[in-house]
């Protein structure tokens, strides 16, 4: 199984000479196995991922871990959806607030932009993810767990070839990755032996407390420190800090690697366009 990044960054992409070492795009991660794409949200750099592809069928799964602007805002400059041959399949689990479906179809349409989800004609299918697992899409098996997030999150884990990744963006462990957080257990628990963690790593200790800045508590994200805490309870080969805050320019984003490397030598900042073969 291979992983690449297409976009790393959290809430809003940014752009400038202190970004591009890391990236502004973002979320936007591509599985791919034995010629199948499972591609992990739809942030910006989606449309990144469309481009490298250039204007040609494409047979993919798009599978959303949530329906907040940063993760589906590069579904509408997808250049493959709108070629007549592609055939996609969009999928996510459904919040009381709506579908996949209803929540692209909303972004999509007037004041707020000129094209509406219709003219997409390669996405072929959507697909209500059910909370319950696990679910195959082509070779890949898939298995999702709810997290804490405001509106509602899934973290999911990825099987194929005997490998796996789990990826937990946007989830928040309020109590911190202790013994005593619920969430922090049941994340360990889930991502057990994974061969990649990709874990949300927004903030610092400090910013999410409020000692730097507002306090994030209920912001739905988590810590660096909790990344790398969950990833040593797991046993996990590889630890990717993903969702990274967009002031966060790249020599803070190596800063928070350096830190996260002295607790687990195989952590690491995910970037955009860098990947790996497990």
């Amino acid at each position: 199984m291979d992983i690449r990044f297409w976009g790393v960054r959290g809430s809003i992409a940014v752009s400038g000479p202190r970004y591009t070492r890391t990236g502004g795009n973002t979320t936007c991660v591509e599985l791919s196995h034995d010629g199948a794409r499972l591609i992990l949200d739809g942030g910006t750099g989606l449309r990144a991922l469309g481009e490298s592809l250039g204007f040609a069928p494409l047979e993919a799964t798009l599978l959303f871990t949530h329906l907040h602007w940063d993760h589906i805002q590069g579904v509408p400059f997808f250049g493959p959806a709108f070629h007549p041959e592609s055939r996609l399949t969009l999928a996510g689990v459904p919040r009381a607030t709506g579908t996949v479906r209803e929540a692209l179809a909303a972004q999509m349409r007037p004041p707020t932009f000129p094209v509406t989800l219709d003219r997409l004609v390669g996405a072929r299918r959507f697909v209500d993810v059910p909370r319950t697992g696990p679910l195959e899409f082509g070779p890949f098996r898939v298995t999702p767990l709810e997290q804490d997030h405001p509106d509602g999150v899934v973290a999911y884990r990825i099987e194929a070839g005997g490998r796996s990744v789990v990826f937990a963006t946007d989830c928040e462990h309020r109590e911190g990755a202790g013994e005593g957080s619920e969430s922090a257990r049941a994340m360990a628990t889930f991502a057990r032996g994974a061969d990649v963690l990709i874990h949300d790593a927004q903030y610092t200790t400090d910013e999410y407390f409020g000692r730097r800045g507002p306090p994030r508590l209920g912001w739905g994200h988590s810590t660096v420190d909790d990344a790398v805490a969950i990833a040593r309870r797991a046993d996990c080969g590889r630890l990717a800090l993903f969702h990274h805050d967009p002031g966060r320019d790249d020599d803070a984003v190596e800063a928070l690697e350096r830190v996260a490397r002295a607790h687990l030598p195989g952590a690491f900042a995910a970037r955009e366009g860098e990947g790996m073969s497990l």
